[in-house]
């Protein structure tokens, strides 16, 4: 049979077909390529999604690594744990907790140290007067001339047991010293000696 007469017989069949038939023909056709391509596709590997795992959070979020605490204690007058940043310096800790209170002893301090994490910074508090004269020492370490006890006096360059007791006499029998300078009227004491323990002592 010619292509011609496979084309005809073809022609006369699907004129034979009402337009209802043709209709169901095609829907079917569709639905049989619909399917096929949808088997292709489950039929090729499927990407795995990759998720971040999520850890639950407990407690507070931690501090950046730039972040360091200081315990500021003594004689300041707020107390307590600061956060400071990185490259903060001593004096910057007493201002945060509120400054030094009256009569705190700051000469002991590095002011212009670096922080560091962890640290606590004692303000010390003042040397009352009384235990300062029954101690013979003030807080400076300097000694009373006026309090100081023959050992202390006997620490002092230059002073030896025997002018150790004299400044002792003379004061009990003259009265306390009025200066330091007071000290050339004591026998046995003279400019050079003097010169030798000046800066340790005070009245």
């Amino acid at each position: 049979m010619g292509v011609g007469a496979l084309n005809e017989s073809w022609g006369d069949r699907l004129s034979a077909l009402s337009r209802g038939e043709i209709i169901g023909l095609l829907v079917v056709v569709a639905a049989t390529l619909f399917g096929a391509g949808f088997w292709y596709m489950r039929s090729l590997p499927q990407p795995v999604e990759i998720r971040a795992a999520v850890r639950p959070t407990a407690g507070p979020v931690s501090p950046s690594s730039s972040a360091i605490f200081v315990d500021v204690a003594g004689w300041v007058k707020k107390p307590g744990v600061y956060e400071f940043p990185e490259g903060d310096r001593v004096i910057d800790a007493v201002e945060q907790a509120g400054g030094a209170r009256k009569g705190a002893v700051l000469s002991s301090l590095n002011l212009a140290a670096v922080l560091t994490d962890g640290q606590q910074i004692l303000i010390p508090e003042p040397v009352k007067a009384s235990a300062a004269a029954a101690s013979g020492v003030d807080a400076n370490g300097l000694v009373n001339i006026n309090t100081a006890d023959a050992t202390q006096l006997e620490s002092l360059s230059g002073i030896g047991e025997v002018l150790s007791q004299t400044i002792i006499d003379y004061r009990e029998t003259n009265g306390p010293f009025t200066s330091v300078e007071q000290l050339l009227d004591v026998s046995g004491i003279g400019d050079a000696t003097l010169a030798e323990f000046r800066d340790q002592v005070t009245v």
